[in-house]
């Protein structure tokens, strides 16, 4: 026999035994829960506005459900609820408050999907993060919400899901209220009483939420918030999202330039240099 005929007798075993022992390993059973979950790659905005090359809304044309705009009309609140939080505005711009904007909208406002927002999700957990910085964590194992003597209200809440075929459901608990109100600076213009974020809920609102894609650029959200110390009734929002096309990364952003200051109860912007 040629020296290579050798070699090759002892080389094809080998190699034969390998390949056998490879095939009986036993598989992650996470491999087939990834093969069924939904494809939601990209780059998520909201479908109302219309966005630029940067995937941020053109100035004057965002639109929003959740952030009240002198307290839209629609939202079941409890009677005297709005006279009380509006009477109350002066102190939802504290002194410096501008600067929290850095740490990200919170929720539930971040699901109005302004800034632009990615979908990661494994059999274990969705994350959905934005440009913001802003991430909820969507646990999907199983678990229940912790004891409420073991949680405290963050400005994401405590969220936990599951998939009703290509649909997520969300369940979000202990959410702080308010979080980061804002002057929104890509709108024309200041609003009086003024333009701010997060609805003025209490901390003890509970958030149930339906995500899916609804084709192969567009999803929807149904969001229904029930809230006994601000609401009459449940509050039913809907929102509707689109792929933010050109985009092939996130930018988080850092307000390193953002010059917007509060004053009173409306905002302005601060000399260069400040």
């Amino acid at each position: 026999m040629k020296p290579h005929g050798a070699l090759l007798c002892l080389v094809l075993p080998a190699l034969a035994a390998t390949l056998s022992c490879c095939a009986d390993a036993p598989q992650d059973p996470g491999y087939a829960q990834f093969r069924q979950l939904p494809d939601w790659r990209g780059y998520w905005v909201s479908a109302v506005n219309d966005i630029d090359i940067s995937g941020y809304p053109v100035a004057g044309t965002a639109g929003f459900n959740l952030q009240l705009i002198g307290f839209q009309p629609g939202v079941p609140w409890k009677e005297g609820h709005v006279a009380a939080a509006q009477a109350g505005m002066a102190r939802l711009f504290p002194k410096g408050d501008d600067q929290r904007k850095g740490t990200g909208w919170g929720y539930p406002l971040m699901m109005e999907l302004v800034p632009p927002t990615q979908f990661l999700i494994t059999p274990e957990e969705t994350l959905i993060i934005n440009s913001y910085r802003d991430t909820r964590h969507v646990h999907t194992d199983g678990r229940a919400h912790p004891p409420e003597e073991d949680r405290w209200p963050t400005p994401w809440g405590d969220s936990i899901g599951h998939w009703e075929g290509d649909t997520l459901v969300i369940d979000t608990v202990s959410v702080q209220q308010p979080n980061v109100i804002l002057i929104s600076n890509f709108l024309d213009g200041v609003a009086d009483p003024p333009r701010f974020g997060m609805p003025p809920l209490s901390d003890k609102a509970h958030y149930v939420e339906r995500l899916r894609r609804t084709g192969a650029d567009s999803m929807e959200l149904t969001m229904t918030i029930e809230d006994p110390q601000t609401l009459a009734r449940p509050w039913v929002v809907k929102l509707a999202y689109k792929r933010a096309a050109g985009m092939d990364r996130m930018f988080h952003e850092a307000f390193q330039n953002d010059r917007s200051v509060p004053d009173g109860s409306s905002a302005t912007i601060a000399p260069a240099g400040k």
